[in-house]
C-alpha cells in the first residue's frame, strides 16, 4: 500500500512539472481597446465639442445644439479639479451633484460622481462605456423588490397557519 501512494504521489509532481512547462507557450491575454462608435478612448478625448456631438444619439445631439448650460459645465469643472488633485493610483474624491441629467463625456471617465437619488447620495465612478449615458441611469431612485412569502394577512387561508 505504500509504494502505490508514493506512485501516486510521483504521478501528481511529474504532472505539476508538465503544466508548469505549458505555462510560457500560453500566450498573454489581451484586453480589447474601448472604442465608442469606432472611436478609441485616446482619440475621444482629443475630439472637438462640435465632432463628439455629431457621434452621440438624437437626443444628446439636440441637447448639445442647444448649448452646453452653466451648471452643467461647473460639474465638469469640479470634477477636472478633483482629478487633478489626486495623486496617482488613486481614485478622485467624489463630486455631489443633483444633475441627474447630465450627459456623460468623454472628459469625465476615471472621475467619482455622487448622484442624488432622491434620498442620498449614491457614488458612481465613470467608465469608458458610460459615454453618451445619462448620469441617472446609474443611480436609481427605487429599491428593487425582493419578492418572498406573504405576510401575516395578506389572505384569509394565512389565519389558519399554525403558530409554533
Amino acid at each position: 500500500p505504500m509504494e502505490s501512494s508514493r506512485t501516486k504521489k510521483e504521478s501528481k509532481e511529474e504532472n505539476f512539472c508538465v503544466l508548469k512547462m505549458e505555462d510560457p507557450t500560453k500566450k498573454k491575454r489581451t484586453f480589447r481597446k474601448f472604442t465608442y462608435r469606432g472611436i478609441e478612448l485616446e482619440q475621444l478625448l482629443d475630439l472637438k465639442p462640435e465632432k463628439l456631438t455629431e457621434l452621440f444619439r438624437c437626443r444628446q445631439r439636440r441637447r448639445f445644439s442647444h448649448g452646453i448650460k452653466h451648471k452643467y459645465m461647473r460639474l465638469i469643472k469640479k470634477l477636472r479639479i478633483a482629478k487633478k488633485n489626486t495623486p496617482y493610483g488613486e481614485k478622485p474624491k467624489p463630486v455631489k451633484t443633483h444633475l441627474r441629467n447630465t450627459i456623460v463625456v468623454p472628459e469625465m471617465i476615471g472621475a467619482v460622481v455622487a448622484v442624488y437619488s432622491g434620498k442620498h447620495f449614491n457614488e458612481v465612478e465613470v467608465k469608458p462605456e458610460m459615454v453618451g449615458h445619462y448620469l441617472a441611469e446609474f443611480s436609481l431612485t427605487y429599491k428593487p423588490t425582493k419578492h418572498g412569502r406573504p405576510g401575516v394577512g395578506a389572505t384569509h387561508s394565512s389565519k389558519f397557519v399554525p403558530i409554533k
